[in-house]
């Protein structure tokens, strides 16, 4: 069915406002409860006349990143960063306009989503970029419970790090029993001393090194820190979305005095479980649902740390108003499951990636359009930084031989090797993969994810089945990185 008006006011007003949420003496949907006074709330994508299509519009706006000073100019969907957060039923059909109001050509990505190919949003693969002024209808099912996230895949490195991006919320038939649902949106800006964003994208230093940080850190499109508080009521349980869009930096959170639960990694479910040693990767583009329980009422205020930053503070965890309940409540019960076929190990096919680059580790030849070159002169005329199967792919429009095929419904094992000193987070199109090992270590929970963190001079070993046709992106999701080289795709042949 048609998502409708309600549903809309509903989901925007819940999604992306002030982390002080007013207490209330009874468990209340989060999306029934109005944004606290000074919140910021985002705008609501309009109908188009005369037609169920939601009409998303990414433009130049104005937001206050900072606390303190002048508005910054952005690019936001919809006037915002982040965009509207868009939720949706399992199994329903949605269709969403594009209008590009930008000053450059752009797409969307619905990052997650296993959608038909023509839907997935990346220039010269599956469509044309969408000009100034001009409009692209993107029309799929969704088919798969779960958090998700939308950005463009044109001129990624520049246009997600200026604000594009926001999240997608599929529910399930039975929802998670929490008193109350919050979204945070994690990101950076890079400002100067007058709020004024600092144009420095495309640099091959940052493609080369560990990509383009911002100096500002946001949750929820304004600043980070002590000062954005989540208030919790005694015995309260939250259910806490949570998304990396930033476009290079990866948060290491440890939320002090409190064990939240794991109940899902992008999106897919999980047996719940405590964070492993305390602290939670998001890599970029990872997203992880969490179970938090408010147990520490009457002990002080609690931070929400980011140790990639010096143990800096992200948020602070503050109780207030009437208790949830009288007695704690025990671990949750795990999500129902999406339903994938299972990867049979013993008839899958085996593939490798080789990722290398930024002078250490680098082969002396890699291609570029098909040519072999010395890998001095893929940096100095090509502005490439990285290999992956010794070859490094500069434009969506440029794409060489796919890194591999494989056959509708055929299973495939992948083994990436990383023989750099820098992390890269992998991010597979239209499908999910089992995660089978880290490093050469079996996973314990063989998780299904879209988009897994390969170490420094690490490994990773995944599983899937190809059961989506198409040609689909495979690429590391530091957006400098994927710039720089670290693009290509996998052919699902019908």
């Amino acid at each position: 069915m048609p998502l409708t008006r309600r549903d809309f006011l509903q989901s925007a007003g819940a999604a992306l406002g002030a982390l002080a949420l007013p207490s209330a003496s009874s468990p209340t949907p989060a999306d029934a409860r109005p944004p606290a006074a000074g919140s910021v709330c985002v705008s609501v994508p309009p109908r188009l006349a005369g037609a169920s299509a939601i009409e998303l519009v990414p433009g130049v706006c104005r937001q206050a990143i900072r606390p303190d000073g002048p508005q910054t100019e952005i690019w936001g969907f919809n006037g915002s960063a982040p965009g509207p957060l868009l939720r949706f039923r399992q199994g329903e059909s949605v269709a969403i306009r594009v209008r590009n109001a930008l000053p450059q050509p752009t797409t969307v990505h619905w990052h997650g989503l296993r959608v038909p190919n023509a839907m997935d949003g990346v220039p010269h693969v599956t469509q044309h970029p969408i000009a100034l002024g001009g409009t692209f209808d993107y029309r799929y099912r969704v088919e798969d419970t779960g958090t998700y996230w939308y950005h463009p895949h044109q001129s990624s490195f520049e246009q997600v790090p200026r604000g594009l991006y926001g999240m997608l919320v599929v529910e399930e038939a039975k929802p998670l029993a929490v008193d109350r649902e919050v979204h945070w949106v994690l990101s950076d800006f890079k400002l100067d001393q007058g709020n004024r964003p600092v144009e420095d994208f495309g640099r091959i230093l940052d493609f080369g090194t560990e990509g383009r940080h911002g100096n500002v850190v946001t949750l929820n499109g304004t600043a980070a820190g002590a000062h954005r508080r989540l208030e919790l009521r005694p015995g309260e349980r939250v259910r806490l979305r949570l998304l990396n869009a930033a476009s290079a930096r990866a948060f290491l959170l440890e939320f002090r005095g409190h064990s939240p639960w794991i109940v899902a990694y992008d999106g897919q479910a999980v047996a719940p479980h405590p964070i492993p040693d305390g602290r939670l990767l998001l890599g970029a583009g990872q997203r992880t649902d969490l179970v938090l329980d408010g147990t520490r009422p009457g002990a002080g205020e609690f931070a929400v740390v980011d140790h990639r930053r010096a143990a800096a503070t992200m948020a602070t965890l503050a109780y207030a108003g009437k208790p949830a309940r009288a007695k704690a409540l025990g671990r949750p019960a795990a999500l129902a499951p999406n339903r994938y076929v299972e990867p049979d190990l013993g008839r899958a096919t085996d593939h490798y990636l080789v990722f290398e680059g930024s002078g250490q580790g680098t082969p002396a030849i890699g291609r570029v359009d098909g040519k072999a070159l010395d890998v001095e002169d893929i940096a100095r005329r090509h502005g490439l930084t990285w290999t992956m199967n010794y070859t490094a792919q500069h434009e969506h429009a440029m794409m060489h031989e796919p890194l591999f095929r494989l056959r509708r419904g055929e299973h495939a094992t992948v083994k990436m090797i990383n023989n750099t000193d820098f992390e890269h987070p992998m991010h597979l199109h239209g499908h999910f993969f089992r995660v089978l090992a880290i490093n050469d270590i079996p996973t314990r929970l063989r998780e299904w994810r879209d988009t897994v963190v390969i170490d420094p001079r690490g490994s990773c070993d995944i599983a899937l089945v190809a059961d989506n046709v198409g040609e689909w992106m495979f690429h590391c999701h530091i957006l400098d990185h994927a710039a720089g080289g670290m693009m290509g795709t996998v052919v699902v042949e019908a």
